[in-house]
């Protein structure tokens, strides 16, 4: 059996795929990694960097024994992945980059990294992050999987939060695109808040051969907001032969 690893975003956890994991669980091994400071791995130090991230991921799959895979990043995960195809092309098999770019600043994002860094000091943890959450749903706080987001987001500790928007704001992908060797798919919410068109746009033209699935509809959150869609686009990505 293949394996696919799905790995969260700023905020999030490996739980947050639990849609997925039901879904791909008869066809995949899934694995769905707590990144350090987050979710279930809360008492780990966040590294500042997104290899940092990267190489931890590597660690987390070769402890489980893991060496080819199938990858998902979503967000902030979607530049984790970018940097793990970056280290270890050979390990990747096939690649989805979903709600995310090669840009760790995000032009033109809800906010900028510096005004989240001073609401994650200034407000707290679980205030910043419940808000943030809100800014994926098209419906905020109303919109289907919010709950989900906030409950999450208000695990993470306050040094990762903190290191998570560092590793962001200093890294960038763009030179490393041209290498991606592996069948991409590049998967957008045309709703999107953090990620906007121009960040997709760069991944879909700069990796060649990459494939694109804009959503209508959906904000940052398309596997919470609609799951059945974005698992049938992924499912008819990973199966194609």
């Amino acid at each position: 059996m293949k394996t696919l690893v799905l790995v969260h975003g700023y905020f999030g956890g490996g739980s947050q795929w639990a849609a997925q994991k039901v879904a791909f669980g008869d066809q995949f091994q899934v694995i769905t990694p707590d990144l350090p400071g987050f979710g279930d791995n809360s008492r780990s130090t966040a590294p500042e960097t997104i290899k940092g991230f990267a190489i931890n991921v590597f660690r987390q799959l070769d402890a489980l024994g893991v060496h080819r895979f199938h990858l998902a990043g979503h967000s902030m995960g979607g530049m984790i992945v970018q940097e793990m195809v970056a280290l270890a092309p050979e390990r990747i098999q096939k690649l989805v980059l979903y709600g995310t770019g090669p840009l760790g600043l995000m032009p033109g994002r809800f906010e900028t990294i510096d005004e989240s860094r001073r609401a994650v000091q200034e407000q707290g943890v679980e205030t910043t992050g419940r808000r943030i959450a809100a800014t994926w749903f098209m419906q905020g706080e109303s919109g289907q999987g919010y709950d989900v987001c906030a409950a999450l987001a208000s695990r993470a500790t306050l040094q990762a939060a903190l290191a998570g928007l560092t590793a962001m704001e200093s890294w960038s992908g763009v030179a490393a695109l041209p290498g991606i060797k592996s069948p991409t798919l590049v998967i957008w919410g045309d709703g999107d808040r953090a990620y906007l068109w121009p960040q997709p746009e760069q991944l879909w033209h700069g990796i060649e051969g990459a494939k694109l699935a804009v959503i209508p509809g959906c904000a940052h959150a398309i596997h919470l907001e609609k799951p059945h869609l974005f698992n049938s686009m992924l499912a008819d990505f990973l199966l194609e032969s």
